[in-house]
């Protein structure tokens, strides 16, 4: 048979390490600073850019697309054309996807701290940014299909499916979260409202971890573990069980993140019933995983490279059992909006995502560089470092995330609030913040050990940018499609197994949202519920900006404990004019959706501009732009507009009034604080802020009625 000779191209695979090894030491820079912000806010510098709200989604921003997904990449563009035996289908389209991404993240480091954001977690980059990434993501798959198609191998082999439910689903989750109509070049509404929007954006949520951190992940197991450890996969069959229940399933498990929320009960069942059917392929991908270490154990105890991936494939499952179980609601009813969830998240992305990047890069480096590791000695201490960290990294916030709970939901004997003022339960966990700290630097001082190791490795070696391979031309072939060969037919077929794939990542999100979106009792309405007047508008959209919503919920639920302290829980018909919703995930301060008129005017001044002169002792920065900026008005037509276009009932022509209402209203709280002994001036941004605060939960208690419109 006549062997037919080609290259594979390893520059691609060397922008993308690097560019891997940049963003993850920015990322986790980042991630330090918000962390040690939390018991030192004045580390903000009073520079609104630096402030918790706005640099949290970078951090996250930063470490799930450009650490991970130059990671992924990386990974991918090694590894296809080897699986494959044929280089990649362009390398244009290769430097296009690179470039653009890079682009891209540059784009999301110089939005999201000035306060640019949709404010939609893991979504919050705006609509021209949606656009570019559609763009990108089209080459990247247009590159890798391409790929595919004309490959010298006549089975597709497990890793490969992975990717390609990653590339299929990705888009789908980015498009359907992405439905929003533009009001300026730079802000735009989510097209979803309330309920319905909370629904879409933690389906996309909760399967961007599953489908960018997980599928993408797991593909690269399927590569570069069996090639590390020089060991096949354990089970072909396995891993088709795994394969195909594992994309099936995730997609259901969205709605486990608004357990006792205002989503319809029917839908927060469904997404617990699937998370616990989840923890079966998940765990089974990770038993596969590590039989394939078999025979090679012994190996385990002296190669760093296996040692990371190892510790990489466990915290993947005891991330995938924690999930499971974080989704029940006896264990939600706890665990929900504390650092519990931060620990959860931790342990997949610092174990499951950071360790086998390491692992790989660790793999990786040499044979670009066609050398031997600089200091295998360095890299188990980075290996000893990391995993320390990641110990005190999830224990502290494990620990904090029940004392949290606890300390909320605590009652004395006279049934009361045992814990009334709930800052009282913020200054509690302050020692487990400086321990998350403590483990945050630990790792980022292995990642940096890491660089200098591989950058003497690159420097000891030489880099071999064109990989000359030689292989047999495919030939036509024909597996029997019948009981015991059917997936075997389905692996010579990429565009059935792409169809296949959408096919199923499709059927749970039609199945949760087509009943939500068209049947109107599921989302009952309140004849009291108006419209944001275009000051509140105005001051939501501050609110949105500064990114409160990381540290304060919008959801009172229906347990005593937060009724307590809060007030009435929260209705789904409440909702109803919010685009987006800002339920948030997090409560680092309360939840503000009873705050309305719970406070004087005075009050929200004087905490804005300094909250320790309101709150003794609290860990929130200040704010005092707010009382220095003009209020932009110039944009309250369009607001007015774009949302009258996606169902808020503005009158026709209001947009021509809007800003003189807005003055009234101003001019009224303005007064207020002059009265009270605050000189404030109504076209500050401060007062729209009051004005929307103010306006929090109140129409309910305009009228207590719920009626069907």
């Amino acid at each position: 048979m006549e062997l037919e000779k080609f290259s594979y191209d390893n520059k691609i695979v060397r922008n993308f390490a690097f560019a891997t090894m940049l963003w993850g030491v920015v990322g986790m820079l980042v991630g330090l600073l918000i962390a040690t912000q939390l018991f030192a806010p004045e580390l903000n510098f009073s520079i609104p850019f630096l402030t918790f709200g706005r640099i949290r989604p970078l951090h996250t921003n930063a470490v799930i697309f450009a650490f991970v997904g130059n990671a992924i990449f990386m990974g991918i563009y090694y590894s296809l054309p080897r699986l494959l035996k044929t280089p990649m289908y362009s390398k244009l389209l290769s430097a296009i996807h690179f470039w653009g991404w890079q682009l891209i993240i540059v784009a999301a480091a110089i939005t999201l701290p000035l306060g640019i954001t949709t404010s939609k977690e893991y979504a919050e980059l705006e609509w021209p940014i949606d656009i570019a990434i559609t763009l990108v993501w089209v080459v990247f798959g247009i590159n890798m299909i391409g790929t595919i198609l004309k490959r010298r191998e006549s089975h597709i082999y497990v890793a490969i499916w992975f990717y390609i439910a990653t590339w299929v689903t990705v888009a789908v989750l980015h498009i359907v979260n992405s439905f929003e109509i533009p009001v300026t070049f730079l802000k735009s509404y989510s097209l979803y409202a309330g309920v319905q929007d909370a629904l879409v954006q933690w389906w996309y949520g909760h399967n961007a971890v599953a489908f960018f951190l997980t599928t993408p992940y797991l593909g690269l197991m399927y590569y570069y573990l069996p090639k590390a450890a020089n060991r096949p996969v354990y089970s072909y069959r396995l891993s088709i069980l795994h394969f195909w229940t594992l994309i099936f399933i995730y997609i259901w498990a969205g709605p486990h993140h608004l357990l006792y929320s205002a989503l319809p009960d029917w839908a927060q069942s469904l997404g617990t019933v699937f998370s616990v059917m989840l923890i079966a392929p998940s765990w089974g991908g990770m038993i596969n995983g590590l039989l394939t270490l078999r025979g090679a154990w012994d190996r385990v105890r002296q190669d760093p490279i296996l040692k990371f991936m190892v510790v990489a494939v466990t915290a993947y499952g005891m991330a995938t059992f924690e999930g499971p179980t974080l989704s029940l609601k006896n264990v939600n009813a706890i665990a929900h909006f504390t650092d519990w969830i931060i620990a959860h998240v931790h342990v997949g992305a610092l174990g499951w995502n950071g360790f086998l990047t390491f692992g790989i890069l660790y793999w990786l480096i040499p044979k670009l560089w066609r050398t031997n590791l600089y200091s295998v000695k360095m890299a188990n201490v980075h290996f000893w470092i990391g995993f320390l960290g990641i110990v005190f990294y999830a224990l502290s916030m494990w620990f904090s995330g029940i004392t949290q709970s606890l300390m909320w939901k605590q009652f004395n004997d006279l049934g009361t609030l045992q814990y009334p003022n709930f800052l009282e339960t913020v200054l509690q966990i302050v020692p487990m913040y400086i321990i998350r700290a403590t483990g945050g630097t630990l790792y980022l001082t292995g990642v940096v050990l890491m660089i200098y190791n591989l950058v003497k490795t690159i420097k000891q070696g030489s880099f071999l940018a064109e990989e000359t391979a030689e292989a047999p031309a495919l030939h036509p072939f024909k597996d029997p499609f019948k009981k015991g060969t059917r997936h075997r037919w389905l692996e010579g077929k990429p565009v059935y197994f792409t169809i296949a794939s959408l096919i199923v990542i499709l059927i749970g999100g039609i199945v949760e949202f087509v009943p939500t979106f068209l049947i109107k009792s599921n989302i009952p309405t309140i004849a009291s519920v108006k419209p944001y007047t275009p000051l509140e508008l105005q001051g939501r959209d501050i609110y949105i900006r500064e990114a409160c919503n990381s540290c304060h919920s919008q959801l009172v639920r229906p347990f005593r404990s937060e009724t307590e302290r809060y007030g009435e829980y929260s209705k789904a018909g409440e909702y109803v004019y919010d685009h987006p919703f800002l339920w948030g995930s997090k409560r680092t301060g309360p939840d503000l959706h009873r705050v309305g008129g719970k406070y004087p005017n005075s009050w929200h001044y004087l905490h804005m501009e300094n909250p320790r002169s309101m709150s003794p002792g609290s860990l929130m920065p200040p704010y005092p732009w707010l009382l220095e900026n003009d209020l932009n008005t110039s944009t309250t037509a369009a607001k007015i507009n774009a949302l009258r276009k996606i169902g808020v009932p503005y009158p026709e022509g209001y947009e021509d009034i809007a800003n003189d209402e807005l003055v009234k209203q101003a001019d009224a709280i303005a007064l207020d604080l002059q009265k009270n002994g605050i000189p404030a001036e109504p076209q500050k941004e401060i007062i729209a802020l009051i004005a929307y605060l103010q306006r929090l939960g109140t129409d309910i208690k305009v009228n207590n009625q719920t009626a069907q419109k």
